[in-house]
């Protein structure tokens, strides 16, 4: 074989969403936005959740998780985003990248696998309610939680490690974050063992959830077209339904992110698409989760009668 010299890479260059001064400015503006809201809506579930006594239950306890998750994936994307938005310069060192790489990654992961653990819960407590109490106890909560955090954390080290052990022929990541596939292209050498291992990841931190949820609502339809109470088909559906929303919106794009093949033809396809799942899939879930629950609305009342 022949021998190769391959430059030592200490840092990246993030090419960002859009160069233009302008553009980027109002983008700055609005992402500022979105990240301050995220915070906000996300942090209020945590309080609420922690404070009201009504909102001790499995289902507000996997909601309280999935917002500090949401909390952990903005900031580990946005803060950056933001500043090179502000200041027009994407250069980014190794450890930052490979740390931001992998946070984003295991929070995406977690995410994955706490929507299937949410939909598993909202089916044991609509078609086996009378087990419900029993199967889904504090200290099954705590290991199914614990689960979702454990695997996507373990997962993405095995990923992140991969994916940057190669040496790289380039330093200009057509991206705005440090994404693993992103900064896969441009590593030297073969990259089809890394590439292989990549994707039999995803596959498994994706689509295995994915097919709990779609199983589980599965039977919470069948369940809901034998329910003889018209309250019960609503409260079941409004319920089930914004779980449902983010589910397509969130396992949609990281589908076609981390599992489709991805074209050479389309250079900026990766970094659209993260936008989706890294900044707006963030916002919705408390705007989804509490606009039409009832539950939220009066532990928000309570709290500002008490302040």
């Amino acid at each position: 074989m022949k021998a190769e010299n391959y430059t030592i890479t200490r840092e990246f260059i993030l090419l960002g969403l859009t160069s233009h001064p302008k553009i980027r400015l109002l983008l700055f503006v609005i992402v500022l936005l979105i990240y301050l809201l995220t915070i906000f809506g996300n942090t209020l579930i945590i309080v609420l959740v922690w404070v009201d006594s009504q909102l001790h239950t499995p289902m507000y306890f996997f909601l309280s998780h999935l917002a500090g998750m949401e909390i952990g994936y903005v900031t580990s994307t946005l803060p950056q985003m933001l500043s090179h938005l502000l200041t027009g310069n994407g250069v980014i060192s190794l450890a930052r990248c490979t740390l931001q790489g992998y946070m984003t990654l295991a929070m995406g992961s977690t995410e994955c696998l706490l929507l299937g653990a949410m939909a598993y819960d909202r089916y044991l407590a609509i078609c086996h309610p009378l087990v419900y109490a029993l199967a889904m106890d504090r200290l099954h909560q705590l290991l199914l939680a614990t689960s979702c955090w454990t695997i996507g954390f373990a997962f993405s080290a095995i990923y992140v490690l991969c994916a940057f052990r190669h040496p790289f022929c380039g330093v200009v990541i057509n991206h705005f974050v440090c994404e693993p596939p992103a900064v896969l292209k441009l590593a030297c050498g073969d990259t089809r063992i890394t590439k292989v291992i990549g994707f039999g990841l995803s596959t498994f931190i994706v689509l295995l959830p994915l097919f709990i949820i779609l199983a589980s609502y599965g039977y919470i339809l069948d369940s809901v077209l034998h329910m003889q109470s018209t309250g019960g088909w609503h409260k079941a559906l409004s319920t089930c339904g914004s779980h449902l929303a983010v589910v397509t919106l969130f396992y949609g794009t990281i589908i076609s992110m981390y599992i489709v093949p991805q074209s050479d033809s389309t250079p900026d396809r990766d970094k659209k698409i993260a936008v989706f799942y890294l900044v707006i899939t963030p916002l919705l879930n408390p705007v989804i989760y509490t606009l039409r629950n009832k539950d939220i609305h009066l532990a928000a009342l309570k709290m500002l009668r008490r302040l």
